[in-house]
Protein backbone atom coordinates (compact mmCIF):
# COMPACT_ATOMS: atom_id res chain seq x y z
CA UNK A 1 0.00 0.00 0.00
CA UNK A 2 1.12 3.51 -1.18
CA UNK A 3 2.07 5.78 2.51
CA UNK A 4 -0.83 7.52 3.87
CA UNK A 5 -0.53 11.13 4.43
CA UNK A 6 -1.20 12.79 7.97
CA UNK A 7 -3.79 14.77 6.15
CA UNK A 8 -6.10 11.30 6.28
CA UNK A 9 -5.86 11.31 9.66
CA UNK A 10 -6.57 14.54 10.54
CA UNK A 11 -9.38 14.94 8.60
CA UNK A 12 -11.13 12.00 10.01
CA UNK A 13 -10.38 12.85 13.82
CA UNK A 14 -12.33 16.58 12.75
CA UNK A 15 -15.11 14.46 10.95
CA UNK A 16 -15.59 12.19 13.95
CA UNK A 17 -15.26 15.51 16.34
CA UNK A 18 -18.32 16.93 13.97
CA UNK A 19 -19.92 13.91 13.28
CA UNK A 20 -20.42 13.60 17.06
CA UNK A 21 -21.60 16.87 17.75
CA UNK A 22 -24.13 16.90 15.44
CA UNK A 23 -25.65 13.46 17.11
CA UNK A 24 -25.43 14.36 20.64
CA UNK A 25 -26.52 17.92 20.42
CA UNK A 26 -28.31 18.36 16.83
CA UNK A 27 -30.36 21.03 17.77
CA UNK A 28 -27.15 22.97 18.90
CA UNK A 29 -25.76 21.92 15.79
CA UNK A 30 -28.08 23.09 13.84
CA UNK A 31 -28.75 26.31 15.75
CA UNK A 32 -24.86 27.54 15.99
CA UNK A 33 -23.78 26.55 12.46
CA UNK A 34 -27.40 28.35 11.10
CA UNK A 35 -25.75 31.40 12.68
CA UNK A 36 -22.59 31.81 11.37
CA UNK A 37 -23.54 30.04 7.64
CA UNK A 38 -26.32 33.29 7.91
CA UNK A 39 -23.37 35.91 9.42
CA UNK A 40 -21.19 34.35 6.52
CA UNK A 41 -24.19 35.01 3.93
CA UNK A 42 -24.82 39.26 4.95
CA UNK A 43 -20.96 39.57 5.66
CA UNK A 44 -19.11 38.01 2.22
CA UNK A 45 -22.13 38.26 0.16
CA UNK A 46 -20.76 40.70 -1.80
CA UNK A 47 -16.75 39.20 -1.75
CA UNK A 48 -18.35 36.05 -3.20
CA UNK A 49 -19.84 37.57 -5.90
CA UNK A 50 -17.21 39.24 -6.81
CA UNK A 51 -14.63 36.06 -6.60
CA UNK A 52 -16.89 34.30 -9.19
CA UNK A 53 -17.10 37.21 -11.47
CA UNK A 54 -13.53 37.66 -11.34
CA UNK A 55 -12.69 34.07 -12.14
CA UNK A 56 -15.28 34.25 -15.25
CA UNK A 57 -13.15 37.29 -16.60
CA UNK A 58 -9.85 35.03 -15.82
CA UNK A 59 -10.78 32.57 -17.51
CA UNK A 60 -12.12 34.07 -21.02
CA UNK A 61 -8.77 35.98 -20.61
CA UNK A 62 -7.39 32.65 -20.74
CA UNK A 63 -9.06 31.40 -23.76
CA UNK A 64 -8.15 34.16 -25.70
CA UNK A 65 -4.40 34.91 -24.44
CA UNK A 66 -1.16 32.89 -25.55
CA UNK A 67 -1.61 30.83 -22.72
CA UNK A 68 -4.33 28.94 -24.18
CA UNK A 69 -1.79 27.24 -26.34
CA UNK A 70 0.00 25.54 -23.09
CA UNK A 71 -1.00 21.97 -23.34
CA UNK A 72 -1.81 20.30 -19.54
CA UNK A 73 0.85 17.70 -19.65
CA UNK A 74 3.89 17.64 -22.19
CA UNK A 75 3.66 19.07 -25.31
CA UNK A 76 3.42 15.17 -27.06
CA UNK A 77 0.48 14.51 -24.37
CA UNK A 78 -3.24 13.35 -25.60
CA UNK A 79 -6.57 13.51 -24.02
CA UNK A 80 -6.64 10.67 -21.79
CA UNK A 81 -10.49 10.14 -22.53
CA UNK A 82 -12.79 11.18 -25.83
CA UNK A 83 -14.32 14.35 -25.64
CA UNK A 84 -18.22 12.92 -24.96
CA UNK A 85 -16.64 10.63 -22.39
CA UNK A 86 -14.93 13.44 -20.44
CA UNK A 87 -17.94 16.25 -21.25
CA UNK A 88 -19.97 13.46 -19.63
CA UNK A 89 -17.61 12.86 -16.77
CA UNK A 90 -17.34 16.94 -16.12
CA UNK A 91 -21.49 16.88 -15.76
CA UNK A 92 -21.80 13.58 -13.61
CA UNK A 93 -19.28 15.21 -11.26
CA UNK A 94 -20.32 18.69 -11.12
CA UNK A 95 -23.73 18.85 -11.09
CA UNK A 96 -25.34 15.50 -11.10
CA UNK A 97 -28.19 14.81 -8.79
CA UNK A 98 -28.93 18.55 -8.26
CA UNK A 99 -30.12 18.98 -11.82
CA UNK A 100 -32.63 16.22 -10.86
CA UNK A 101 -33.31 17.29 -7.63
CA UNK A 102 -34.02 21.49 -8.73
CA UNK A 103 -35.05 21.20 -12.14
CA UNK A 104 -38.14 21.76 -11.81
CA UNK A 105 -38.09 22.78 -8.15
CA UNK A 106 -36.37 25.74 -8.58
CA UNK A 107 -37.77 27.75 -11.21
CA UNK A 108 -41.28 26.64 -9.57
CA UNK A 109 -40.37 28.74 -6.27
CA UNK A 110 -38.73 31.67 -8.38
CA UNK A 111 -41.99 31.65 -9.88
CA UNK A 112 -44.91 31.18 -7.44
CA UNK A 113 -43.13 31.35 -3.71
CA UNK A 114 -40.42 33.80 -3.75
CA UNK A 115 -39.33 35.52 -6.93
CA UNK A 116 -36.12 37.67 -6.92
CA UNK A 117 -37.84 40.68 -8.08
CA UNK A 118 -41.18 40.56 -5.39
CA UNK A 119 -43.24 39.75 -8.37
CA UNK A 120 -45.21 36.00 -7.79
CA UNK A 121 -47.28 34.41 -10.80
CA UNK A 122 -46.52 36.80 -13.39
CA UNK A 123 -45.05 37.05 -16.97
CA UNK A 124 -42.18 38.69 -15.63
CA UNK A 125 -42.00 36.07 -12.66
CA UNK A 126 -41.82 33.56 -15.52
CA UNK A 127 -38.43 35.21 -16.95
CA UNK A 128 -37.28 36.07 -14.16
CA UNK A 129 -37.23 32.10 -13.07
CA UNK A 130 -35.66 30.78 -15.61
CA UNK A 131 -32.89 33.41 -16.09
CA UNK A 132 -31.90 32.81 -12.47
CA UNK A 133 -31.71 29.60 -12.53
CA UNK A 134 -29.41 30.00 -15.31
CA UNK A 135 -27.46 32.07 -13.66
CA UNK A 136 -27.04 30.01 -10.79
CA UNK A 137 -26.20 26.67 -12.74
CA UNK A 138 -24.76 28.42 -15.79
CA UNK A 139 -20.82 30.20 -16.35
CA UNK A 140 -20.33 31.40 -13.38
CA UNK A 141 -19.99 28.26 -11.06
CA UNK A 142 -18.28 26.60 -14.43
CA UNK A 143 -15.95 29.11 -14.39
CA UNK A 144 -14.83 29.12 -10.83
CA UNK A 145 -14.61 24.93 -11.48
CA UNK A 146 -12.62 24.86 -14.93
CA UNK A 147 -10.19 27.85 -13.15
CA UNK A 148 -9.49 25.80 -10.21
CA UNK A 149 -9.01 22.51 -12.38
CA UNK A 150 -6.99 23.90 -14.65
CA UNK A 151 -4.81 25.52 -11.90
CA UNK A 152 -4.22 22.18 -10.46
CA UNK A 153 -3.95 20.27 -13.99
CA UNK A 154 -1.49 22.91 -15.14
CA UNK A 155 0.81 22.27 -11.87
CA UNK A 156 0.43 18.44 -11.74
CA UNK A 157 0.80 17.36 -15.43
CA UNK A 158 2.97 20.21 -16.86
CA UNK A 159 5.26 20.76 -14.15
CA UNK A 160 4.93 17.18 -12.32
CA UNK A 161 3.91 18.42 -8.99
CA UNK A 162 1.46 15.99 -6.92
CA UNK A 163 -2.03 16.39 -7.47
CA UNK A 164 -3.16 18.35 -4.20
CA UNK A 165 -4.70 22.19 -3.45
CA UNK A 166 -1.44 22.70 -1.86
CA UNK A 167 0.95 22.09 -4.64
CA UNK A 168 -0.83 24.79 -5.89
CA UNK A 169 0.61 26.95 -3.97
CA UNK A 170 4.12 26.31 -4.54
CA UNK A 171 4.80 29.48 -6.49
CA UNK A 172 3.94 32.04 -3.98
CA UNK A 173 4.84 30.18 -1.11
CA UNK A 174 7.89 27.53 -1.77
CA UNK A 175 8.30 24.48 0.28
CA UNK A 176 6.37 25.84 2.94
CA UNK A 177 3.24 23.78 1.37
CA UNK A 178 5.28 20.83 2.34
CA UNK A 179 4.50 21.06 5.76
CA UNK A 180 2.06 22.35 8.48
CA UNK A 181 0.97 24.58 6.27
CA UNK A 182 0.13 22.55 3.19
CA UNK A 183 -1.47 19.69 5.42
CA UNK A 184 -4.05 22.97 6.58
CA UNK A 185 -4.95 23.30 3.26
CA UNK A 186 -5.36 19.71 2.30
CA UNK A 187 -6.88 19.06 4.74
CA UNK A 188 -9.63 21.83 4.42
CA UNK A 189 -10.04 20.28 1.48
CA UNK A 190 -10.87 16.89 2.48
CA UNK A 191 -13.38 17.90 5.09
CA UNK A 192 -14.93 19.67 2.51
CA UNK A 193 -15.41 16.96 0.16
CA UNK A 194 -16.63 14.18 2.56
CA UNK A 195 -19.23 16.93 3.93
CA UNK A 196 -20.28 18.08 0.77
CA UNK A 197 -21.14 14.34 -0.84
CA UNK A 198 -22.30 13.13 2.42
CA UNK A 199 -25.30 15.68 2.04
CA UNK A 200 -25.27 14.80 -1.61
CA UNK A 201 -26.33 10.88 -0.83
CA UNK A 202 -28.24 12.22 2.01
CA UNK A 203 -30.66 14.60 -0.46
CA UNK A 204 -30.28 11.57 -3.01
CA UNK A 205 -31.53 8.86 -0.69
CA UNK A 206 -34.33 11.77 0.24
CA UNK A 207 -35.83 11.90 -3.61
CA UNK A 208 -35.22 8.42 -4.64
CA UNK A 209 -37.47 7.48 -1.83
CA UNK A 210 -40.11 9.90 -2.94
CA UNK A 211 -39.66 8.40 -6.07
CA UNK A 212 -39.76 5.12 -5.01
CA UNK A 213 -42.82 6.36 -3.24
CA UNK A 214 -44.46 7.85 -5.81
CA UNK A 215 -43.94 4.56 -8.12
CA UNK A 216 -44.79 1.70 -5.55
CA UNK A 217 -45.83 2.97 -1.94
CA UNK A 218 -42.26 2.82 -0.36
CA UNK A 219 -43.20 4.79 2.91
CA UNK A 220 -40.91 7.74 3.40
CA UNK A 221 -39.13 7.53 6.26
CA UNK A 222 -35.46 7.22 7.45
CA UNK A 223 -35.47 3.75 7.66
CA UNK A 224 -36.22 3.54 3.58
CA UNK A 225 -33.43 6.08 3.64
CA UNK A 226 -31.09 4.27 5.43
CA UNK A 227 -31.37 0.96 2.71
CA UNK A 228 -30.98 3.03 -0.06
CA UNK A 229 -28.09 4.76 0.91
CA UNK A 230 -26.66 1.06 2.06
CA UNK A 231 -27.57 -0.34 -1.45
CA UNK A 232 -25.92 2.54 -3.66
CA UNK A 233 -23.17 2.37 -1.42
CA UNK A 234 -22.54 -1.42 -2.21
CA UNK A 235 -22.58 -0.08 -5.98
CA UNK A 236 -20.36 2.78 -5.60
CA UNK A 237 -17.18 0.80 -3.67
CA UNK A 238 -17.72 -1.30 -6.51
CA UNK A 239 -17.53 0.70 -9.64
CA UNK A 240 -14.55 2.24 -7.06
CA UNK A 241 -12.80 -0.69 -7.43
CA UNK A 242 -12.96 -1.00 -11.09
CA UNK A 243 -10.86 2.06 -11.50
CA UNK A 244 -11.36 5.64 -13.46
CA UNK A 245 -11.21 4.20 -17.02
CA UNK A 246 -13.69 1.68 -16.06
CA UNK A 247 -16.45 1.89 -13.35
CA UNK A 248 -16.71 6.00 -13.28
CA UNK A 249 -15.93 6.80 -16.97
CA UNK A 250 -18.86 3.98 -18.01
CA UNK A 251 -21.00 5.47 -15.50
CA UNK A 252 -20.64 8.68 -16.52
CA UNK A 253 -21.55 7.87 -20.59
CA UNK A 254 -24.99 5.97 -18.78
CA UNK A 255 -25.69 9.44 -16.78
CA UNK A 256 -25.46 11.42 -20.57
CA UNK A 257 -27.94 8.23 -22.29
CA UNK A 258 -30.28 8.98 -19.60
CA UNK A 259 -30.28 12.50 -18.99
CA UNK A 260 -30.35 13.36 -22.36
CA UNK A 261 -33.41 10.65 -22.81
CA UNK A 262 -35.37 11.83 -19.32
CA UNK A 263 -34.59 15.62 -20.82
CA UNK A 264 -36.42 14.28 -24.73
CA UNK A 265 -38.97 12.90 -22.86
CA UNK A 266 -40.20 15.73 -21.45
CA UNK A 267 -39.94 18.08 -24.27
CA UNK A 268 -41.99 15.78 -26.32
CA UNK A 269 -44.53 15.66 -24.05
CA UNK A 270 -44.54 18.11 -22.43
CA UNK A 271 -45.30 22.27 -24.03
CA UNK A 272 -42.95 21.53 -26.63
CA UNK A 273 -43.04 25.02 -28.62
CA UNK A 274 -42.89 26.99 -25.81
CA UNK A 275 -40.09 25.35 -24.20
CA UNK A 276 -38.11 26.35 -27.17
CA UNK A 277 -39.65 29.56 -27.38
CA UNK A 278 -38.55 30.19 -23.49
CA UNK A 279 -35.12 28.63 -24.23
CA UNK A 280 -34.80 31.36 -26.60
CA UNK A 281 -35.73 34.00 -24.17
CA UNK A 282 -34.42 33.28 -21.27
CA UNK A 283 -31.01 33.17 -23.07
CA UNK A 284 -31.54 36.27 -24.52
CA UNK A 285 -32.46 37.55 -20.78
CA UNK A 286 -29.67 35.72 -19.07
CA UNK A 287 -27.05 37.39 -21.30
CA UNK A 288 -28.78 40.95 -21.55
CA UNK A 289 -29.00 40.98 -17.30
CA UNK A 290 -25.39 39.12 -17.13
CA UNK A 291 -23.41 41.57 -15.94
CA UNK A 292 -26.06 42.96 -13.55
CA UNK A 293 -26.64 39.79 -11.89
CA UNK A 294 -23.31 39.21 -11.43
CA UNK A 295 -22.60 42.22 -8.99
CA UNK A 296 -25.98 43.10 -7.57
CA UNK A 297 -26.14 42.93 -3.86
CA UNK A 298 -29.57 44.43 -3.28
CA UNK A 299 -28.06 46.80 -0.39
CA UNK A 300 -30.95 49.38 -0.31
CA UNK A 301 -33.94 46.50 -0.43
CA UNK A 302 -34.26 43.91 2.35
CA UNK A 303 -36.87 41.90 0.50
CA UNK A 304 -34.96 41.31 -2.58
CA UNK A 305 -31.30 41.03 -0.24
CA UNK A 306 -33.30 37.66 1.74
CA UNK A 307 -33.65 36.48 -1.62
CA UNK A 308 -30.08 36.64 -2.12
CA UNK A 309 -28.92 35.27 1.13
CA UNK A 310 -31.38 32.12 0.48
CA UNK A 311 -30.50 31.96 -3.65
CA UNK A 312 -27.52 33.52 -5.07
CA UNK A 313 -25.27 33.86 -2.17
CA UNK A 314 -25.85 30.33 -0.86
CA UNK A 315 -25.27 28.98 -4.39
CA UNK A 316 -21.85 30.69 -4.32
CA UNK A 317 -20.65 29.63 -1.13
CA UNK A 318 -22.54 26.03 -1.84
CA UNK A 319 -19.88 25.84 -5.16
CA UNK A 320 -16.81 27.15 -3.36
CA UNK A 321 -17.63 24.47 -0.89
CA UNK A 322 -17.56 21.42 -3.56
CA UNK A 323 -14.84 23.37 -5.44
CA UNK A 324 -12.29 21.02 -3.91
CA UNK A 325 -13.38 17.62 -4.88
CA UNK A 326 -15.21 19.00 -8.21
CA UNK A 327 -12.42 20.61 -9.51
CA UNK A 328 -9.87 18.40 -8.49
CA UNK A 329 -11.71 15.04 -9.94
CA UNK A 330 -11.92 17.57 -13.09
CA UNK A 331 -8.23 17.99 -13.47
CA UNK A 332 -7.99 14.04 -13.13
CA UNK A 333 -9.48 13.48 -16.62
CA UNK A 334 -8.04 16.55 -18.64
CA UNK A 335 -4.57 15.54 -18.54
CA UNK A 336 -3.18 16.37 -22.61
CA UNK A 337 -5.69 18.86 -23.10
CA UNK A 338 -4.87 22.39 -24.01
CA UNK A 339 -5.64 25.27 -21.71
CA UNK A 340 -8.06 27.05 -24.23
CA UNK A 341 -9.81 23.64 -25.32
CA UNK A 342 -10.15 22.92 -21.86
CA UNK A 343 -12.01 26.30 -20.56
CA UNK A 344 -14.30 26.49 -23.29
CA UNK A 345 -15.34 22.65 -23.00
CA UNK A 346 -15.92 23.32 -19.19
CA UNK A 347 -17.15 26.55 -19.23
CA UNK A 348 -19.69 25.94 -21.91
CA UNK A 349 -20.89 21.95 -23.05
CA UNK A 350 -22.36 21.83 -19.06
CA UNK A 351 -23.47 25.35 -19.40
CA UNK A 352 -25.32 25.02 -22.38
CA UNK A 353 -26.90 21.37 -21.13
CA UNK A 354 -27.59 22.68 -17.92
CA UNK A 355 -30.08 25.69 -19.22
CA UNK A 356 -31.68 23.58 -21.39
CA UNK A 357 -32.96 21.44 -18.76
CA UNK A 358 -33.94 23.66 -16.67
CA UNK A 359 -35.94 25.95 -19.48
CA UNK A 360 -37.62 22.21 -20.24
CA UNK A 361 -38.31 21.21 -16.41
CA UNK A 362 -38.98 24.64 -15.52
CA UNK A 363 -41.31 25.42 -18.15
CA UNK A 364 -43.00 22.45 -17.83
CA UNK A 365 -43.75 22.49 -14.20
CA UNK A 366 -44.73 26.17 -14.14
CA UNK A 367 -47.54 25.31 -16.99
CA UNK A 368 -48.68 22.62 -14.82
CA UNK A 369 -49.08 25.65 -12.31
CA UNK A 370 -50.33 27.89 -14.03
CA UNK A 371 -53.14 25.64 -15.40
CA UNK A 372 -54.32 24.75 -11.78
CA UNK A 373 -53.73 20.65 -12.96
CA UNK A 374 -52.21 20.46 -9.01
CA UNK A 375 -50.47 22.82 -6.60
CA UNK A 376 -46.66 21.61 -7.34
CA UNK A 377 -45.67 25.10 -5.49
CA UNK A 378 -47.16 23.52 -2.54
CA UNK A 379 -44.76 20.44 -2.51
CA UNK A 380 -41.36 19.48 -1.10
CA UNK A 381 -38.55 19.96 -3.36
CA UNK A 382 -38.14 16.30 -3.54
CA UNK A 383 -41.82 15.69 -4.72
CA UNK A 384 -42.23 18.12 -7.22
CA UNK A 385 -40.86 16.38 -10.10
CA UNK A 386 -42.60 12.95 -9.80
CA UNK A 387 -45.95 15.15 -8.98
CA UNK A 388 -44.75 16.78 -12.75
CA UNK A 389 -44.32 13.29 -14.16
CA UNK A 390 -48.00 12.51 -12.37
CA UNK A 391 -49.70 15.33 -14.37
CA UNK A 392 -48.17 14.13 -18.07
CA UNK A 393 -48.49 10.72 -20.21
CA UNK A 394 -46.28 8.13 -19.41
CA UNK A 395 -45.48 9.08 -16.08
CA UNK A 396 -44.85 6.21 -14.54
CA UNK A 397 -42.65 5.67 -17.12
CA UNK A 398 -40.85 9.05 -17.22
CA UNK A 399 -40.56 8.40 -13.10
CA UNK A 400 -38.84 5.04 -13.50
CA UNK A 401 -36.13 6.69 -15.83
CA UNK A 402 -35.74 9.38 -13.72
CA UNK A 403 -34.78 7.03 -10.54
CA UNK A 404 -32.60 5.28 -12.57
CA UNK A 405 -30.79 8.46 -13.21
CA UNK A 406 -30.87 9.97 -9.45
CA UNK A 407 -29.52 6.58 -8.86
CA UNK A 408 -26.66 6.71 -11.44
CA UNK A 409 -25.70 9.91 -10.81
CA UNK A 410 -25.59 9.22 -6.76
CA UNK A 411 -23.43 6.33 -7.77
CA UNK A 412 -21.16 8.38 -10.17
CA UNK A 413 -20.26 11.14 -7.10
CA UNK A 414 -19.80 9.20 -4.39
CA UNK A 415 -17.20 7.26 -6.55
CA UNK A 416 -15.73 10.23 -7.88
CA UNK A 417 -14.94 11.51 -4.21
CA UNK A 418 -13.44 8.11 -2.94
CA UNK A 419 -11.00 8.35 -6.03
CA UNK A 420 -10.48 12.29 -4.86
CA UNK A 421 -10.44 11.76 -1.26
CA UNK A 422 -8.00 8.83 -1.69
CA UNK A 423 -5.87 11.30 -3.93
CA UNK A 424 -5.76 13.43 -1.30
CA UNK A 425 -5.10 11.31 1.27
CA UNK A 426 -2.34 9.14 -0.58
CA UNK A 427 0.04 12.37 -1.50
CA UNK A 428 -1.65 12.69 -4.96
CA UNK A 429 -1.35 9.82 -6.30
CA UNK A 430 -2.89 9.30 -9.84
CA UNK A 431 -3.94 6.16 -8.77
CA UNK A 432 -5.01 5.84 -4.95
CA UNK A 433 -4.89 2.24 -3.30
CA UNK A 434 -8.41 0.69 -3.54
CA UNK A 435 -8.40 0.37 0.27
CA UNK A 436 -8.37 3.55 0.87
CA UNK A 437 -11.17 4.42 -1.56
CA UNK A 438 -12.97 2.08 0.15
CA UNK A 439 -12.57 3.58 3.24
CA UNK A 440 -13.67 6.94 2.36
CA UNK A 441 -16.78 5.46 0.59
CA UNK A 442 -17.70 3.96 4.08
CA UNK A 443 -17.20 7.14 5.69
CA UNK A 444 -18.92 9.02 3.29
CA UNK A 445 -22.46 7.13 3.50
CA UNK A 446 -22.10 6.13 7.49
CA UNK A 447 -21.60 10.35 7.81
CA UNK A 448 -25.14 10.57 5.56
CA UNK A 449 -26.46 7.72 7.41
CA UNK A 450 -25.75 9.22 10.90
CA UNK A 451 -27.20 12.23 10.62
CA UNK A 452 -29.98 11.40 8.59
CA UNK A 453 -31.26 9.88 11.55
CA UNK A 454 -30.54 13.10 13.69
CA UNK A 455 -32.44 15.18 11.15
CA UNK A 456 -28.45 16.64 10.67
CA UNK A 457 -28.19 17.19 7.19
CA UNK A 458 -29.69 20.70 7.02
CA UNK A 459 -26.60 21.55 9.51
CA UNK A 460 -24.00 19.73 7.76
CA UNK A 461 -24.99 21.61 4.57
CA UNK A 462 -23.89 24.83 7.13
CA UNK A 463 -21.03 23.80 7.64
CA UNK A 464 -19.32 23.15 4.33
CA UNK A 465 -21.08 26.47 3.10
CA UNK A 466 -19.20 27.59 6.45
CA UNK A 467 -15.81 26.07 4.83
CA UNK A 468 -16.06 27.65 1.65
CA UNK A 469 -15.01 30.86 3.29
CA UNK A 470 -11.59 30.05 4.07
CA UNK A 471 -11.20 28.14 0.82
CA UNK A 472 -12.21 31.04 -0.54
CA UNK A 473 -9.03 33.32 0.08
CA UNK A 474 -6.99 30.04 -0.75
CA UNK A 475 -8.80 30.31 -4.16
CA UNK A 476 -7.91 34.05 -4.15
CA UNK A 477 -4.15 32.90 -3.41
CA UNK A 478 -4.31 30.35 -6.50
CA UNK A 479 -4.84 33.09 -8.90
CA UNK A 480 -1.46 34.86 -8.02
CA UNK A 481 0.16 31.39 -8.31
CA UNK A 482 -1.20 30.01 -11.72
CA UNK A 483 -0.42 33.89 -13.06
CA UNK A 484 2.96 33.46 -12.17
CA UNK A 485 3.75 29.81 -12.94
CA UNK A 486 2.24 30.68 -16.33
CA UNK A 487 4.54 33.22 -17.23
CA UNK A 488 7.33 31.40 -16.47
CA UNK A 489 6.16 28.47 -18.48
CA UNK A 490 5.87 31.16 -21.19
CA UNK A 491 9.75 32.17 -20.85
CA UNK A 492 10.66 28.54 -20.84
CA UNK A 493 8.59 28.11 -24.16
CA UNK A 494 9.96 31.53 -25.86
CA UNK A 495 13.75 30.43 -24.54
CA UNK A 496 13.46 26.91 -26.24
CA UNK A 497 11.87 28.35 -29.56
CA UNK A 498 15.26 31.14 -29.46
CA UNK A 499 17.68 28.56 -29.05
CA UNK A 500 15.86 26.54 -32.18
Amino acid sequence: MRKISNVFYIAIGLIVLAVVYGVLAPDSFAERTGHIKNLVASGFGWYYLMLLSVLVLLCVFLIFSPFGKIRLGKDTDKPEFSTISWIAMLFSAGMGIGLVFYGAAEPLSHYAVQSPTGELNTAAAYKDALRQSFFHWGIHVWAMYGFIALTLAFFQFRKGEPGLISSTLKPIFGDKMNGPWGTLVDVLAVFATAFGVATSLGFGAVQINAGLNYLFGVTISTQSQFFIILAVTVLFIMSAWSGLSKGIKYLSNLNLVLALALLVLVVILGPTLLIFNMYSDAIGGYLTNFIRMSFSTSPLNAENRQWLDDWTIFYWAWWISWAPFVSMFIARVSRGRTIREFIVGVMLAPTILSTFWFTTFGTTAIEIQRAGVTNLADKASELVIFEMFNTMPWGVFISIVAILLIASFFITSADSATFVLGMQSSYGSLIPPNSIKMIWGVIQSAIALILLSVNGLNALQNTIIIAALPFSFIVLLMIFSLMKGLNAEMALIRAKARRK
